[in-house]
């Protein structure tokens, strides 16, 4: 049995007048990427140089306006990076980079020296806040603490006093979430009022979920503590870094949005260390379905994970959110159908917002337009199969010969696994259009009667039973009933037509049509359905008949 007894409950803020549920996102927020950073010194293989670079240029193009590239001061290959970024001009003038650094002045002083040559730059500084770090890392004090943050703190700007170019301040009390509320107030509010901050020279205070330590309203509370009980409030950007360790690192950051967070901390796919950094795209593409604009270019998510394998060397898993192969795939039935019926609804209405069961977003919207949304195996159903044949071949079968057809896909499925949409049409010509035993159509002849107000049409119809010839006259209601009544006088079988529909395959005038006809045996009961194609409707509806008579015969 699990030793649960061996954990203790992290405690809770007490905060009763809490605003943040009631808030909604209404704007994205300022998005900072640390892939190259926090996420890159999660991985087996850290980045090279060049692949470093292959992510940066991707960062940029997302859209991303503050990037931490790294810990320059910490090794020669991040500080190369850095120079690289600076003397290939890779770096927009409106793309802001962040460093992150230590609280020691020849940390400090190298991280500077990594920056010539850059107008505008984060330099990001931490010491670790919480009570069990104190305790069994650090073995200091609150003030101890404090003092290790206000001399990093001068050291930034003594170093700043002398660059060229804009430096800005950003703090974090590192393991805030295992942090006394009113310490890490303390503690922040020290290295405000030392850095000099104001309206017009902001400071960020980067609170983070270094460990996920609670559920994810704890730290909205925390968040919005935080954000409440600050001095000059308009002189901070206050910014959050969650983590995943519970699994709720999204959660956790979405609301703390709602509880004041301007800023958000992250990666690409959530990478990062243990069980990741929380994941911007997630959050982006979660205001994009709720109609916010996520401020990110995000139409191609094949590139994104393209880039990010590349460089990361970790694939992106198929259930993950928007970005996954199987998020946009229905396999059971009764998900297909709904689908199928969603996009139909949609476009019979001339419908701008979309509103389809199962898929919160329209997959082309990232560039998953060629993608099968609708993937068939044993727990599909006739919808998934009917909405492949429309979807892919424009074949729309009547609603009644669904289950028929879905049947002979079922078995497949259950024999092989996944059915390919080229297998679901190979079967169907079998099954329906090439079959030719035992009765084989040669040609039809029809003639009007030439009354006006006379349904009557006369066919001369030749045709094979089990490759033995046979020609036969005949008259009806219409071309269907006539060629029926043809085989009837050679054959005596005595069938009856259930149903009749047709569609054009394709736009304009080389079109095709598809025809479809419901049949029974009126001797045996049995009914099936036929499928016929031609150029000729006439001719297709014909065919269509042959077919269903075979499908009888079997």
């Amino acid at each position: 049995m699990l030793n649960y007894k061996k954990y203790k409950r992290v405690p809770v803020v007490n905060m009763p007048q809490r605003e943040w549920p009631n808030n909604e996102i209404q704007k994205a927020p300022v998005w900072c990427s640390v892939d190259l950073r926090d996420g890159n010194q999660a991985l087996i293989e850290p980045m090279v140089v060049e692949e470093k670079i292959e992510m940066f240029n991707l960062l940029v193009k997302l859209g991303f306006k503050e990037i931490e590239i790294g810990f320059p001061s910490a090794s020669n290959i991040e500080f190369d990076f850095l120079r690289q970024l600076v003397d290939r001009k890779l770096i927009p003038d409106d793309v802001t980079v962040q460093v992150l650094v230590q609280c020691r002045e020849h940390l400090i002083e190298r991280t500077f020296e990594s920056l010539e040559g850059i107008k505008k730059a984060i330099v990001h500084i931490y010491n670790s806040t919480s009570t069990l770090q104190r305790d069994v890392v650090f073995n200091k004090g609150k003030q101890e603490i404090i003092d290790i943050a206000l001399e990093g703190t001068r050291l930034v700007k003594k170093y700043a006093e002398n660059f060229p170019g804009e430096i800005i301040l950003e703090y974090s009390p590192e393991s805030f979430t295992g942090t006394e509320l009113d310490f890490a107030l303390e503690i922040c509010t020290a290295v405000q009022e030392e850095w000099g901050a104001t309206k017009d020279k902001k400071v960020i205070f980067n609170l983070p979920a270094t460990v996920e330590m609670n559920t994810p309203n704890v730290y909205a509370d925390q968040i919005e503590w935080m954000h409440k009980n600050f001095k000059n409030r308009e002189s901070i950007i206050l910014s959050v870094h969650p983590h995943n360790d519970r699994g709720t690192g999204v959660a956790a950051t979405e609301l703390a949005l709602l509880a004041g967070a301007d800023r958000v901390e992250g990666t690409l796919f959530g990478n990062g260390e243990r069980t990741g950094n929380v994941d911007i795209l997630n959050i982006a593409y979660n205001m994009f379905s709720q109609g916010i604009n996520p401020e990110l270019n995000l139409e191609n998510i094949k590139e994104i994970i393209e880039v990010y394998e590349r460089c990361c060397k970790i694939p992106v898993h198929v259930r993950h959110p928007y970005a996954g192969k199987l998020v946009f795939t229905a396999f059971s039935g009764s998900h297909q159908d709904a689908i199928n019926k969603g996009i139909t609804a949609m476009h019979e209405r001339h419908q701008e917002i979309w509103e389809v069961p199962y898929l919160p977003i329209d997959p082309s919207d990232v560039g998953r337009a060629y993608e099968p949304i609708v993937r068939i195996n044993s727990q599909s159903g006739k919808g998934g199969v009917a909405f492949v044949m429309d979807t892919y071949y424009g074949y729309k079968l009547p609603k009644g010969m669904h289950k028929e057809f879905a049947d002979v896909i079922q078995l497949i499925a259950e024999a092989h696994g996944e059915v390919a949409p080229e297998t679901i049409l190979e079967k169907f010509n079998e099954e329906y259009l090439t079959i030719k035993e035992p009765y084989e159509f040669v040609k039809c002849v029809v003639s009007d009667s030439g009354e006006e107000h006379s349904d009557e049409t006369g066919v001369s119809l030749k045709f094979k039973y089990n490759g033995v010839e046979y020609t036969s006259d005949a008259t009806g209601n219409g071309p269907i009933d006539a060629v029926k009544l043809a085989i009837k006088k050679v054959m005596n079988v005595d069938t009856k037509v259930l149903d009749y529909t047709e569609h054009a395959l394709g736009e304009g005038s080389n079109a095709k049509a598809a025809a479809y006809i419901h049949m029974m045996d009126k001797t045996t009961g049995k009914a099936t359905f036929g499928v016929g194609v031609s150029s000729n409707i006439t001719r297709a509806s014909v065919k269509a008949l042959f077919s269903a008579l075979n499908r009888l015969s079997k």
